[in-house]
């Protein structure tokens, strides 16, 4: 079982990178996987504009991982009280949201990413670095960015997903997403 869990991942892995290297073309490529000495298993990677669930789902974990790791640490290192209350609210709304993906995904045999991903880990690297209100503005900038890329990436999902219950965790999770980026982009405007 673990070795199939492994092989999964690395189809898994296979399938992300495919669809997030950039090319858009609508054709889409077999990944073959040895499972064992008598199965293989062809994964279709899709590179269209339409993302697959596990995907989603993988991109979703990850971004979900970084929001509760700098919202942690905008809680403490922030010098503003509304980016520290936020850094908060990024922990407590988006560790939620985190459990109720592994859930799903452990109900599908879908492995989630156990660590960020080389983007995210650079910026968490970069705020790490910072301190005061160039560590604020910076996080603040981070977060509106990540927050409208997320929110895209709840309304694909919602709007094109083929798994239900994916597309309702999409559909639940985008307007806590939008609220978020309305709270974030209103500390930006203050910090003008």
């Amino acid at each position: 079982m673990r070795k199939i869990n492994s092989l999964f991942a690395v189809a898994l892995a296979v399938s992300v990178l495919q669809a997030c290297s950039g090319t858009k073309t609508g054709s889409t490529t077999d990944t073959t996987v040895k499972t064992d000495s008598a199965k293989t298993t062809t994964v279709k990677a899709d590179s269209s504009a339409t993302m697959t669930d596990t995907t989603f789902a993988a991109k979703a974990a990850v971004g979900g991982m970084a929001e509760v790791a700098l919202g942690k640490m905008a809680a403490a290192k922030g010098t503003d009280s509304k980016v520290k209350d936020f850094g908060k609210m990024m922990v407590m709304d988006h560790s939620k949201a985190n459990n109720e993906l592994m859930a799903i995904a452990k109900a599908k045999n879908i492995v989630l990413p156990a660590a960020l991903d080389a983007e995210h880990q650079a910026k968490s690297d970069s705020l790490s670095k910072l301190s005061g209100k160039d560590f604020d503005k910076a996080y603040v900038k981070a977060m509106v960015e990540d927050h409208q890329k997320t929110l895209d990436l709840m309304k694909g999902e919602a709007a094109n997903g083929k798994d239900t219950e994916l597309k309702g965790f999409a559909a639940k999770t985008a307007p806590v997403v939008q609220t978020h980026l309305t709270a974030i982009t209103k500390i930006q405007d203050s910090m003008k």
